[in-house]
């Protein structure tokens, strides 16, 4: 029974990875790799199990939820991350994009405002065998502890780029960030840190939870 469980799960994985993510032109083969083998439905709850790999976002409680598959899989592209470079998550969740993150070989920091959920993402991270650390506090403020970091990817809409992420951020380093737009909605920003200072481009449009303040 666990066997035929386990080849339904992969075979979900690889149809949502070949249907929702190589068919939206993500082409990163690490990226794919990573959202081939990391379960998914191991990162939502129980009663969703059976939604897991559908492409679109599934409560986790708290009022928060686990990105749509297409989402994780762009914004980890973006950050044109390689193997053994620090990375700061801003938003941990279920835990799902630090997993993926941990998958194509990167250090991990991720930043969790709600206590309880930050608490169940890192045991959970942990029973899977994926190497991050997770911090309850203000994603806002980043994780000075760690700084500076190489890449910097926020999985919650911020209405601006926040000064302490730019901070943090190493020269020739990269933030991918939902934002706020004025013509409504959310898009993404890839933001790089290069000599002559920032540089922005705009991608996809998506929806994201809002960035909220505090700790809860």
């Amino acid at each position: 029974m666990g066997n035929r469980k386990t080849q339904k799960w992969c075979l979900q994985a690889s149809n949502m990875v070949e249907e929702q993510i190589i068919g939206r032109d993500v082409k990163d083969a690490r990226v794919l790799a990573a959202m081939t083998s990391v379960p998914r439905h191991l990162f939502v709850p129980e009663e969703y199990e059976g939604s897991a790999y559908i492409d679109r976002p599934l409560p986790i409680g708290q009022r928060q939820t686990i990105s749509q598959p297409y989402m994780v899989a762009k914004m980890t592209e973006l950050l044109s991350a390689e193997p053994g470079m620090k990375v700061l998550e801003i938003g941990t969740g279920s835990g799902y994009q630090s997993a993926i993150l941990a998958a194509i070989g990167l250090r991990v920091w991720s930043v969790e405002r709600v206590e309880s959920l930050a608490r169940q993402a890192q045991e959970r991270l942990r029973s899977l065998n994926f190497n991050v650390s997770v911090v309850y506090g203000d994603g806002r403020n980043g994780y000075p502890n760690e700084a500076p970091y190489d890449r910097i990817i926020v999985t919650a809409a911020s209405s601006r780029v926040e000064p302490p992420w730019d901070q943090q951020l190493l020269l020739n380093g990269r933030l991918v960030v939902p934002l706020s737009v004025m013509t409504g909605g959310q898009r993404l920003l890839m933001r790089e840190n290069l000599e002559r200072g920032f540089r922005n481009t705009w991608h996809d449009y998506c929806r994201f939870v809002p960035l909220l303040i505090g700790v809860d």
